[in-house]
C-alpha cells in the first residue's frame, strides 16, 4: 500500500441511518470509503464502493467480530500527527494510509440492558474497538474528523462542500461531542456491572450518572436562567422523560418540579387520588371512590391556591372529570393522566394554555420492583459538588404503628391517619397535614418552626378541624402543637415519635381524649 493524496473515512456504525447518503456524497467528492462487516454491506447495498477493512489490516475479522479494526494499519492511520514529519515516515515506511474521518456509532448496549438481555448477551454488546477508534480520532482531531452522532453528517458533508475541509472549531466540537458520547456508554456499563442503584447506593469511590438531554427549556426556574430536562437511562413507569404531551405549551423547569411531586404522590395511592401542587408543594390532595369525586374534594380542599397550579391524578380521565375542571372555571398549567378518553381530550385541547399530559406509571398500584434501579436515587447540586441519597420510599403504615398514649383511635379513623401520613411525605418541611374524610382540608408547609406550619394547616382546616387527624413530618420537641390539635378537636395524631420530650405531648394527647400515634420513621423534604 503506497500513501495518495486521496482521503479515507472509517466508517463502522451499528446505528445505520443516514450512513448510504453520507458515504455516496463522500465518495463523489472523491474520498475512499473504509468498512467493517454489517456497515461494509449496507454501504454496498446502498451502491457504495467499499473497501473491508481486513484489506487494510491483513487480518481478517478475530474472535467471533471482538476483534476487526484493533490494528495498527488502523490506528496509526487514525493518530498519525500530519504536521509531524517524523510520524507520517513511519506511516509510509509502514505502508500504512492516513485516515482522515472516523464515522462510528456504538452497539445497542442499552437497548439490550434495558430489553432484559441475558448477561452475555449484554457483554457482547459493551463495544471495545469502536471506543477506540474514537478516542483516537478525537484525540487528533486537528487532522482527523471524528463523527458520532447521525445528526452531524449534514453539518460536516455542509463543511466539505463549501470549504473542502472542516474548520478546526467545528472538529474540536465534535471531538468533545465524542468524548462526551464515550463517557455516558461508559457510566451505563459501570451501572450495569455494579448491579444498580442498589450497588450505587453504597456510594463508591468514584461515580457517574449516564445522562442524555432530553429537552431544552425556555428558561430555568426564573428567565434570566437557563435549563433543560436531562434523561436517565431505563424503563422507570413514572419517569417523567416518559411524558407524552397532548396539547398545551411546552413543559417549563417549574412545570417539571410540581409534576415531579404530582405523579410521586397521586402514586401512592391505591383508591382513586387527586394531587394538585403548586411551587412543589400539595394544596390539595384527595382520595375517594371515583376520580371525578377525588379532584372536587382536591379543589375543594384549597380553590385558592389550585388556581395556576398542576394536577395529577391515578386514574384515566373522562368527560365527568372533565366537566368538574370545566364548571370551577379553573386554569391550571398542566393535568397529568394515565390515559383519556378521546372525547376528554378533544376537550381538554380547547384549552390552549393548559398543558394536557399523559404518564402511563400513573396507573394505581404500581410495583417499585420492577422500575429503574437509578430510579431509587436522588441527587441535588450544591457548590462545588452533588448530594446523593436513596428516595424516601414506602410506607410502615398502621399495623407496624404504635399507639403512644392511653386512648385507641376509633376504626374509621386509620384511613385517614395513613392517608394524612402519605400527603405529609410530600410537604416541605417542617410539614403539618390536617386531614378528614381522606382528603387534606389543611397544609402547613416550610416554615422555620413546627408550630407555626400547625397553625397555618389548623386554621385553614377551620371548623373541620373537630374528628379529623393530624399528620408530622418529624418529631413533636414540645408539646405546643399537640396542643393547639387538642384545643382545635383533633381526633388523632400521628407523628415519628422520638423526641426526648415525647411524653409532654403524649400527656396532652391522653388528657385531651386525642390519640397518640408514633410511625417511628419521618418524612423530611427539604
Amino acid at each position: 500500500m503506497s500513501m495518495s493524496d486521496t482521503r479515507t473515512a472509517l466508517i463502522s456504525c451499528s446505528d445505520k441511518r443516514g450512513l448510504g447518503p453520507l458515504a455516496r456524497q463522500l465518495q463523489e467528492m472523491g474520498w475512499r470509503i473504509v468498512s467493517t462487516g454489517g456497515t461494509a454491506e449496507h454501504l454496498a447495498g446502498a451502491g457504495v464502493e467499499v473497501i473491508n477493512i481486513s484489506e487494510i489490516t491483513g487480518h481478517p475479522s478475530l474472535l467471533g467480530g471482538r476483534v476487526k479494526t484493533l490494528h495498527p494499519a488502523i490506528h496509526s492511520g487514525i493518530l498519525a500527527r500530519r504536521d509531524r514529519r517524523e510520524d507520517m515516515e513511519q506511516l509510509r515506511d509502514m505502508r500504512y494510509e492516513p485516515i482522515d474521518m472516523v464515522v462510528v456509532n456504538l452497539y445497542p448496549l442499552e437497548e439490550a440492558a434495558a430489553g432484559g438481555a441475558a448477561e452475555n448477551e449484554v457483554l457482547e454488546n459493551i463495544d471495545i474497538g469502536g471506543p477506540t477508534l474514537l478516542r483516537a480520532a478525537a484525540k487528533n482531531f486537528p487532522s482527523v474528523i471524528g463523527v458520532v452522532r447521525p445528526d452531524d453528517y449534514e453539518r460536516v458533508l455542509q463543511c466539505l462542500r463549501e470549504r473542502g475541509e472542516v474548520d478546526l472549531d467545528t472538529r474540536r466540537g465534535l471531538a468533545a461531542e465524542v468524548f462526551r458520547h464515550i463517557s455516558r456508554y461508559d457510566s451505563l456499563i459501570s451501572v450495569y456491572l455494579a448491579g444498580g442503584s442498589d450497588a450505587m447506593l453504597s456510594y463508591p469511590e468514584e461515580m457517574t450518572v449516564p445522562l442524555r438531554r432530553g429537552h431544552t427549556l425556555r428558561y430555568g426556574e426564573n428567565p434570566h436562567q437557563s435549563a433543560a430536562f436531562y434523561e436517565v437511562p431505563g424503563s422507570s413507569s413514572l419517569s417523567l422523560a416518559r411524558l407524552k404531551r397532548y396539547s398545551g405549551p411546552a413543559l417549563s423547569y417549574n412545570n417539571y418540579c410540581d409534576i415531579d411531586v404530582a405523579v410521586s404522590a397521586a402514586a401512592d395511592f391505591s383508591d382513586p387520588a387527586a394531587c394538585a401542587i403548586k411551587h412543589s408543594i400539595p394544596c390539595g390532595v384527595a382520595s375517594a371512590d371515583s376520580i371525578t369525586a377525588a379532584f372536587a374534594r382536591a379543589y375543594e380542599a384549597d380553590p385558592v391556591s389550585i388556581f395556576g397550579g398542576v394536577v395529577a391524578v391515578n386514574r384515566p380521565v373522562d368527560m365527568d372529570l372533565v366537566q368538574c375542571i370545566v364548571d370551577r372555571e379553573l386554569f391550571l398549567e398542566a393535568l397529568v393522566a394515565p390515559a383519556y378518553t378521546s372525547e376528554a381530550l378533544q376537550r381538554l385541547q380547547k384549552r390552549k394554555k393548559l398543558r394536557v399530559l399523559r404518564l402511563d406509571g400513573l396507573n394505581a398500584p404500581r410495583s417499585r420492583a420492577e422500575e429503574l434501579e437509578l430510579d431509587k436515587m436522588e441527587a441535588r447540586s450544591v457548590r462545588g459538588g452533588m448530594l446523593i441519597n436513596s428516595r424516601d420510599e414506602g410506607f410502615r403504615l398502621h399495623k407496624c404503628w404504635e399507639v403512644a398514649g392511653r386512648h385507641q383511635p376509633d376504626e374509621d379513623v386509620w384511613p385517614d391517619l395513613e392517608f394524612a401520613w402519605k400527603v405529609c411525605k410530600y410537604v416541605k418541611s417542617n410539614a403539618i397535614v390536617v386531614a378528614r374524610d381522606r382528603v387534606s382540608w389543611g397544609i402547613g408547609a416550610g416554615q422555620v418552626n413546627r408550630v407555626g406550619s400547625a397553625r397555618i394547616a389548623l386554621e385553614a382546616a377551620g371548623d373541620r378541624c373537630p374528628g379529623a387527624v393530624v399528620a408530622s413530618d418529624g418529631m413533636l420537641p414540645f408539646p405546643d402543637v399537640a396542643e393547639l390539635a387538642a384545643e382545635r378537636g383533633i381526633a388523632a395524631l400521628v407523628q415519628p415519635g422520638g423526641s426526648i420530650r415525647d411524653e409532654e405531648s403524649i400527656e396532652v394527647a391522653d388528657r385531651s381524649g386525642m390519640a397518640m400515634i408514633f410511625t417511628g420513621r419521618r418524612h423530611f423534604r427539604h
